[in-house]
C-alpha cells in the first residue's frame, strides 16, 4: 500500500469504532470493551475475544445524569451513556479498573443501569512493592475467571504468554511510531498521528501492527521533512478532540510528542519478564512512570516531559486537563513548577468532551502559538 492508503485505513478505523465493533461480532468474536486506563487487555485477548478501548465521546450527557453528579470526567459519563442508550449492545463484557472515585462508583453505576455485564478490578496504589504484584496479579486472577464464565472460553497460560508477545510487539512499532513522527511532521499532522494511534483502540492489535509497520516503513524510506512552524509536546489524559487536533494544524503546530494516557502511554511501558503471565502483567504496572493515575512520590511526569523537549528540540508543553479529573488536577502545581524550572513554556487547557463551543481553545492556542513563535 501507499502511504496515503495505509494512513486512510487508519482513519477509518479510528471514526468508526462503532462499525468495527458490529463487523467484529458479524464475524463471530466476542468483543470486550475496556474503560481506561491500564486494562490489561492481555487476559482478553488470550480468551479469543478482542477488547475494544471506551474512551468516551462527544455525546449530550443525558441519562448518565441519573447516575452522576454535574462534576463528573466527561469520558466516564460518556461511557455510561452510550451503554445506557444502547451504543454497545453487543459487548459481551466490560472491564473497568478501579483507580480513581469516579471509576470506582461507576462500577455500581454500570452494574445497576446496563445489562453488559462488568468486570472490575483495582490497581494497588504501593505499586513497586512485591505485596504490591501479588495483590494484582491475584485481581488479575479474578478478571480471568470472570471473563471465562462470561464469555464462556478458557484463557490458558500459553494463551496469556502468546499474547504479552503480541502486545509488546505492537508496543515496540507503535513506540518506533512516535520516534518517527518529528521527522515527518509535514506529512503526519496532529489529525493522522492521533488516528494513527487511536485506530489501534478498535482493532485487534496483530492486525493493527501489520499496518503501523507498513507505515513506518515508508516513513523510513522517506527524506526527512522541513518543518517550518513550531512543535509541541502534549500531555493529560485524553485530547483528540477534532477541533482541537485542527486549531493546532491552523496555527502551524504540529504534535511531535506526547505523554497522553489515551495515546503513548497506553504503549510506552513492556511488559516484563516474571514467572507466569499474571505476574507479568502485574510486573507492569509497577514500572509505569510519568503518569497521574500511578501512584508516584517523586512526581516524574514534569521531569520526563521535560526530558523529552530538550531531546526533540521542542518549542512548547500543552497540559489538556480533564475537567474534574482530580489526579490530573493534583499533578498541575508540580507540573507547572518542573516547567517553569527548564524554562519550557507550556499552556495549560481544561478538556471535556461533549464541548461544542471551542472559541476559547481557539483563542488560547493561538497566543500561545504567538507567544512561542
Amino acid at each position: 500500500m501507499t502511504l496515503n492508503e495505509v494512513l486512510e485505513k487508519l482513519e477509518y478505523v479510528a471514526n468508526n469504532p462503532k462499525k468495527m465493533l458490529q463487523d467484529y461480532i458479524k464475524s463471530g468474536k466476542k468483543v470486550v470493551g475496556c474503560f481506561p486506563m491500564y486494562t490489561p487487555e492481555e487476559i482478553a485477548h488470550a480468551g479469543g475475544l478482542v477488547p475494544m478501548s471506551m474512551w468516551g465521546g462527544n455525546t449530550n450527557i443525558e441519562r448518565a445524569k441519573e447516575y452522576y453528579p454535574a462534576f463528573v470526567c466527561s469520558i466516564i459519563a460518556a461511557n455510561v451513556e452510550y451503554g445506557l442508550k444502547g451504543s454497545y449492545d453487543g459487548v459481551s463484557a466490560v472491564m473497568i479498573p478501579c483507580m480513581c472515585d469516579t471509576l470506582r462508583s461507576t462500577t455500581q453505576n454500570w452494574k445497576s443501569g446496563v445489562k453488559i455485564p462488568m468486570v472490575a478490578f483495582a490497581h494497588p496504589h504501593n505499586r513497586k512493592i512485591q505485596a504490591g504484584v501479588d495483590y494484582l496479579a491475584e485481581e488479575y486472577e479474578s478478571v480471568k475467571k470472570r471473563l471465562e464464565d462470561i464469555c464462556e472460553c478458557e484463557i490458558t497460560e500459553d494463551a496469556m504468554l502468546k499474547s504479552i508477545d503480541i502486545y509488546n510487539e505492537h508496543r515496540k512499532v507503535m513506540q518506533e511510531f512516535v520516534e518517527l513522527v518529528p521527522n515527518y511532521l509535514n506529512t503526519i499532522t496532529p489529525t493522522k498521528r492521533n488516528a494513527v494511534i487511536k485506530s489501534g483502540n478498535f482493532m485487534l492489535k496483530e492486525d493493527h501492527t501489520l499496518l503501523v509497520k507498513e507505515l513506518n516503513e515508508i516513513l523510513k524510506s522517506m527524506p526527512k521533512e522541513d518543518f517550518k512552524g513550531k512543535k509541541v509536546m502534549t500531555t493529560g489524559i485524553v485530547l483528540d478532540d477534532k477541533g482541537f487536533l485542527e486549531v493546532l494544524e491552523k496555527n502551524n503546530l504540529a504534535v511531535a510528542y506526547d505523554n497522553v494516557g489515551q495515546e503513548t502511554r497506553q504503549f510506552s511501558t513492556l511488559v516484563p519478564e516474571g514467572n507466569s503471565a499474571l505476574e507479568r502483567l502485574a510486573l507492569q504496572w509497577s514500572n509505569i512512570e510519568g503518569c497521574s493515575l500511578a501512584y508516584d512520590p517523586q512526581r516524574l511526569r514534569g521531569k520526563i516531559v521535560a526530558d523529552h523537549v530538550k531531546r526533540l528540540g521542542i518549542d512548547g508543553v500543552i497540559y489538556g486537563l480533564m475537567k474534574f479529573c482530580d489526579p490530573e488536577e493534583y499533578d498541575y502545581p508540580i507540573f507547572k513548577k518542573d516547567m517553569d524550572e527548564a524554562g519550557i513554556p507550556h499552556l495549560y487547557m481544561e478538556i471535556e468532551q461533549g464541548t461544542s463551543n471551542i472559541e476559547q481553545m481557539r483563542t488560547r492556542i493561538q497566543t500561545f502559538a504567538d507567544i512561542i513563535s
